[in-house]
C-alpha cells in the first residue's frame, strides 16, 4: 500500500499502524485516509499536525452528497482525530456530521430489455481521443465484466472494487470475499459463464498490468475508486433509461430474480433462501426476508407457510 505524503503523514501513519495492530482496518478506511492526506497536502502544505480546519473542510457535506455517504466518507478521519486527541497530538474536535436519516431509494425493477441494453452499452463503450492508452484499455475491458459480475453474483459494489486477485479462484469459479460488510468473510460461487468471462478479462489485464494486486485495478496496487463505479454506471444507464438506478441496485436485481425462482419450492425454497442469504453476506435469512419481502410479494406467502406463528417475528407488520 502506498504511503502518505502530506505534512501530517506521520500522524496518519501512526494511526494506521495502531489500527493494523488491533486488526481494525480495512481497505476502504485506507482509501479515505489517503484522500484526506491528499486534501491536507493540497490545502495545508505547511501544517505538521492535524488541525480543526483540515477536519472541518474535509468533512463538510458536499453538494448533492447524501447524509449517509458523508458519514461513511468521514468515519476514518473522525477516528484519526480521536486517536490523536487521546495522545495530546491535536486540539481538533470531532466534526459535526449530518444525522438526518434519508429513506433509501426504492430499487429499480430492471426489465430484461433494460439489462440487455445496459450491458450492450458497456460492451460498446469507446474512450475519448485524449484518454491515455492504458487507462482506455483498462476501462474498455473492465466495464462489461464488472457490471456483469454485480448482476450475476449479487456481491456489493465495494466488495467488487476491493476484490484482490489472490481471492479469485478462476479455475474453480469461486470468489473469497474477505472485505465484506461487518468484516464478514464468505465464498461466492460464480456462474460458469461469468467465470469464463473473468478468466478472459484476467488474461487481458495481466498483459496490460502484470503483477497487479486487485482484480479490477485502478493502478497496480490500488483498486477502482468508488466514484469510478458510480460515474460510468450513470453514463451508460443514461443511454438506456431516464429512470433512477444505481450500481447497487444490480445486487437487488440478483436477489429478486433468485427469490422469484425459489418461492414455488415450499420448504426447499426456504432452504434455498438461506443459501442465498449466506451468498449475499446477510447475517441471517431474517435479514434477507425483511429486505425483500415487500419487493417480492410471493416471498411473504412462502415465509408464512413455512414459519407459521413465527412469521411476524421475521417480517415486521406493514401499516
Amino acid at each position: 500500500m502506498r504511503g502518505f505524503s502530506s505534512g501530517v503523514a506521520d500522524q496518519i501513519s501512526a494511526f494506521v499502524r495502531h489500527r493494523e495492530a488491533a486488526g481494525a482496518i480495512c481497505d476502504s478506511y485506507r482509501e479515505y485516509l489517503h484522500l484526506f492526506d491528499a486534501h491536507c497536502a493540497e490545502r495545508f502544505p505547511g501544517e505538521r499536525a492535524v488541525t480543526q480546519e483540515m477536519v472541518d473542510t474535509w468533512c463538510a457535506r458536499r453538494p448533492a452528497e447524501l447524509a449517509k455517504s458523508c458519514r461513511s466518507r468521514c468515519y476514518a478521519v473522525v477516528s484519526l482525530v480521536r486517536f490523536l486527541r487521546q495522545r495530546g497530538l491535536t486540539d481538533a474536535r470531532d466534526p459535526e456530521l449530518p444525522r438526518e436519516r434519508e429513506p433509501p431509494a426504492p430499487p429499480h425493477a430492471f426489465t430484461d430489455d433494460e439489462l440487455a441494453a445496459f450491458l450492450a452499452a458497456c460492451d460498446s463503450w469507446r474512450p475519448t481521443c485524449n484518454m491515455p492508452r492504458t487507462r482506455a484499455l483498462r476501462t474498455k475491458w473492465t466495464l462489461p465484466v464488472l457490471y456483469r459480475l454485480l448482476w450475476s453474483s449479487g456481491i456489493r459494489t465495494t466488495e467488487a472494487r476491493l476484490l484482490r486477485r489472490g481471492n479469485v479462484d478462476l479455475a474453480g469459479g469461486v470468489l473469497s470475499i474477505v472485505e465484506g460488510k461487518g468484516r464478514n468473510e464468505r465464498l461466492v460461487a460464480l456462474h460458469p459463464s461469468m467465470a469464463a468471462i473473468m478468466r478472459e478479462y484476467d488474461a487481458r489485464i495481466d498483459g496490460l498490468m502484470p503483477g497487479r494486486a486487485y482484480f479490477f485495478p485502478n493502478g497496480h496496487d490500488t483498486p477502482l475508486a468508488r466514484d469510478w463505479v458510480a460515474k460510468y454506471f450513470r453514463t451508460l444507464w443514461a443511454r438506456v433509461s431516464d429512470e433512477r438506478a444505481t450500481p447497487y441496485m444490480l445486487r437487488h436485481a440478483y436477489a429478486i430474480e433468485n427469490i422469484n425462482a425459489l418461492v414455488g419450492r415450499g420448504v426447499d425454497g426456504l432452504d434455498g433462501l438461506e443459501l442465498l442469504s449466506r451468498s449475499m453476506g446477510h447475517t441471517s435469512v431474517d435479514v434477507t426476508a425483511q429486505g425483500y419481502y415487500s419487493l417480492v410479494p410471493s416471498l411473504a406467502g412462502l415465509m408464512q407457510r413455512v414459519s407459521g406463528p413465527g412469521f411476524d417475528d421475521v417480517v415486521p407488520e406493514v401499516l
